[in-house]
Order: C-alpha cells, then structure tokens, then sequence
C-alpha cells in the first residue's frame, strides 16, 4: 500500500486572531509557572538547608576531634605551671577537693494556714 502525503498549506498573513490565540498561551504558561516556582524555590530552600546541616555537623566534627584535645591540653599546661604558685601560697589542687556535706538535711516543714478575720460586707449608708 502506498501512503499518500498530503502538502502542507502555505500560512497566510498573521491576524488579530493569531495574536489573541498567542496572548492567551503566555498567559497560560506564565500563569502555570507562577504556581510551580513556590515548589522549585522549596526544592532548593532544601537543598540548601541540607549543606548547612552538613556544613555544621563538619565543623561540630571538627570542633570536637581537633580542638577539644588541645584545650584540655593547655589546661594541663596551665594547671601544671600553676602548681608551684599555689604550693607557695598554701593552696592545694583546688579540683581535688571534695565539698564537705552540709549534714542532714532538713524536710520542708508543713506551712500552717492563718485564720484571717473574714471580711465585713460594706453598710450602705443613708
């Protein structure tokens, strides 16, 4: 079987027609993309929330592998430069200490109510 081609028409003058037809295809379009940038703009809202979570958790990482190690070790530095200091004045290692109870310690005692006088209604007078 053989297909037979049909030709294309040959397109006329454009016409107020064709523009109002154009016209309301960009309105549609605009329209259409006006609804779906509020869900492009959370999509990338998102994304960059992400890579500040991954950029915090990094730096917390960081902070904690790195930096934590060497501020315990300038505490010790510190602690043992200051020793002789506090030996010369009598002061032991204040860290070592333990605080002393302070004893039993008390229960709440039960608050008593007062009996207040109660209260006279206004007279009227005349």
């Amino acid at each position: 079987m053989v297909v037979s081609r049909t030709r294309a028409r040959a397109i006329g003058p454009t016409t107020l027609r064709h523009v109002w037809l154009a016209g309301l295809g960009v309105v549609a379009v605009s329209q259409r993309e006006i609804f779906a940038a509020p869900a492009r703009v959370a999509v990338r809202a998102g994304a960059w929330q992400a890579a500040a979570l991954r950029l915090a958790d990094a730096a917390r990482n960081r902070v904690r592998d790195e930096v934590l190690p060497q501020v315990a070790g300038f505490g010790a530095q510190i602690e043992a430069r200051l020793a002789p200091v506090l030996g010369t004045f009598g002061l032991t290692h204040l860290g070592s200490q333990s605080r002393k109870g302070t004893g039993k310690t008390r229960r709440p005692q039960a608050r008593r109510t007062s009996s207040r006088p109660t209260k006279k209604s206004a007279t009227r007078r005349r």
